[in-house]
């Protein structure tokens, strides 16, 4: 639904700055984010929105963050949207700092996150006409929104502000961009806000009716082996109390996907914490034998599925969820219930109440059970472990001392109780960080799931701590998806946010290498991201970067120094980088190969 929106009223032209008096373009900018109680913004200035930098110094309500690249603002804007629920707010110039942007608008889109990214844009006389740092953003994130606009009137801002919001926190969330050409910043106008919205067509508050809702509860009556598949959508619509009361009361197990982590407690005796290609082997059979399968605000991602057609293949398919172009998009289902999924829960634990009655599940219970027994998540030193150079170079050969990545962040989770937010970059350590730290609360597990961005993990982690500085936050990162941000190290050293980065550390782009060894017969295709002049040293040197930084960082490679290690970056009250040495022999286990089934998971 991206457009540049005009008003239809003839109204006379506004005057340039020097013959008129209100506010500029930029100063009504700014007002509007107050007035959407916007208390936070990362931006990086230039040519094209200095003159809303100007403006934001002046601000008494808004905290402007410096990031050291574009890509980490919007990330770090996701990243405090993901821990709140709020609209993040980032800004860049126009041209290569707006194209820095996309990637996280892009990033947004795939999870459902609301941002509002706003570029800087050459004047309006010189649109179209390639002049410098002129790029059409409008154009480019097309695909990427839930809406745009590019401002082609100063009195339109007010509007466009309040409606850029609105947009991005209704219905399925997601991200909006405002591109502002320069000389509608420099123009004056009397501004007038707007205190509600209306817009034709759009109509985000989606909810069931009963007819439809008692429906679910007539397919529960009649299953024997029911599943909970919860996604994100459970998070972002406020439903997990809701949920934990649903399944309480109806004794129904519950998957979720990665983005759904949190929305039930993961050591809660019915959770099967997260299925899909790395996701519990328990929960991906479970989904597999499944008699009925609810999937509640979930878009039946490929990660989640394999092989789309046989996912539940013999089960009733009921998906609810707010955004219509979901249902029936990756899996046929058999009934699909258009809805905000915090109501039709709410419904359904009222319904339950007044008498609807559901079966034991007991028996369904024990084969559960059973499955759990045969295949927990478990880690050991390995064979290639053993006979690896990451032995034979960093440990002596005592493998006793191997740092396995599985055993470091089960060891934060022991040391933090469980209660820290945790960000990740992409990769095998974000499986791990899913499969070995369990998570309690929504809006704790902030990873980008979707489009799968290398370098969020950091950045993210920024966003979060400020959002919510008495909360500890570590992000769980790979040596390749750090290094893609490590700049801003400045951001949170400069800024003195105390967030955390735990690196594990095998040399290597791991979840490639692990694809490499499956079905590449271990050729490597330009995944070694060590020193190849200097095979048994650790390149790049985290620690003399972060101190380049002033951020502390040490190195830990032998196992008998983790726990102290961890809890030294934990007590830290500044920002902090544990770099943690792991070999790169290891795989992420369970493993359904992209396109198959559960039949052929490798889980042993």
């Amino acid at each position: 639904m991206s457009t540049a929106r005009k008003s239809t009223a003839p109204r006379k032209p506004a005057a340039d700055a020097a013959a008129s008096p209100g506010l500029l373009g930029s100063q009504i900018l700014v007002q509007g984010l107050e007035r959407e109680g916007v208390e936070v913004i990362f931006a990086y200035p230039g040519g094209a929105s200095m003159e809303i930098h100007q403006a934001l110094t002046r601000s008494k309500k808004i905290r402007v963050y410096l990031p050291r690249h574009e890509q980490g603002g919007v990330f770090a804007a996701e990243g405090y949207a993901r821990a709140t629920g709020k609209v993040g707010v980032c800004m860049a110039t126009s041209g290569p700092g707006a194209t820095n942007l996309v990637t996280g608008i892009a990033d947004a889109y795939m999870d459902s996150v609301p941002i509002v990214a706003i570029t800087g844009q050459v004047a309006q006389t010189m649109i179209g006409k390639s002049a410098f740092q002129e790029t059409d953003i409008f154009g480019m994130t097309l695909p990427v929104v839930k809406h745009s606009y590019l401002v082609t009137d100063i009195r339109d801002l007010p509007r466009i502000v309040k409606e850029a919001f609105h947009i991005a926190r209704s219905g399925r969330p997601g991200p909006v961009l405002i591109d502002v050409p320069k000389n509608i910043q420099q123009q004056r106008d009397i501004p007038v806000f707007p205190e509600t919205v209306t817009l034709r067509g759009y109509e985000p508050d989606r909810r069931a009716h009963d007819d439809s809702i008692r429906l679910i509860l007539d397919c529960l009556a009649k299953a024997q082996r029911p599943v909970l598949y919860c996604g994100g959508g459970i998070i972002t619509s406020g439903a997990a109390a809701a949920l934990r009361q649903f399944v309480e009361s109806t004794g129904i197990p519950v998957a979720t996907t990665l983005m759904g982590c949190g929305a039930f407690p993961e050591t809660h005796p019915l959770s099967l914490k997260w299925l899909g290609m790395h996701g519990a082997a328990y929960a991906n059979w479970a989904v597999a034998e499944a008699d009925l399968l609810l999937a509640f605000g979930v878009r039946f991602d490929d990660r989640v599925t394999g092989k789309v057609d046989k996912f539940c293949e013999h089960g009733t398919l009921v998906h609810v969820d707010i955004d219509p172009s979901e249902l029936n998009k990756n899996r046929k289902v058999h009934h699909a219930i258009i809805s905000d999924i915090r109501h039709a829960l709410e419904q359904l634990n009222a319904m339950l109440a007044a008498g609807a009655s559901v079966p034991s599940f007991a028996p369904w219970h024990q084969q559960i059970a059973e499955w759990k027994a045969k295949a927990p998540f478990q880690f050991h030193v390995t064979r290639e472990v053993l006979k690896s150079e990451h032995v034979r170079d960093h440990m002596d050969g005592d493998a006793s001392q191997v740092i396995l990545p599985q055993e470091a962040i089960a060891t934060l989770w022991e040391l933090t109780r469980g209660e820290a937010i945790i960000t990740t970059g992409v990769g095998q350590h974000q499986m791990w960080a899913g499969q070995y730290y369990h998570y309690q609360h929504p809006r704790q597990f902030i990873t980008s799931a979707g489009l799968g961005s290398m370098g969020f993990g950091y950045p993210a982690a920024i966003g979060a701590k400020v959002a919510c500085p008495n909360r500890q936050v570590v992000d769980i990162d790979g040596d390749g998806s750090f290094l893609m941000n490590v700049q801003e190290l400045a951001m949170a050293h400069i800024e003195g946010i105390a967030a955390k980065a735990m690196i594990l550390n095998n040399q290597h782009l791991g979840m490639v290498v692990q694809w490499e060894d499956r079905f590449y017969q271990g050729n490597r295709g330009h995944t070694y991201i060590g020193d190849p002049a200097n095979p048994k040293g650790i390149y790049p040197d985290f620690v003399t970067i972060a101190k380049a930084f002033g951020v502390p960082c040490e190195r830990v490679v032998f196992r008998k120094d983790l726990r102290a290690a961890i809890q030294r970056m934990l007590d830290a009250d500044q920002p902090y980088v544990l770099d943690i040495l792991t070999p790169y022999t290891e795989h992420v286990l369970p493993f359904i190969p992209a396109g198959k089934t559960v039949r052929e998971m490798i889980w042993e």
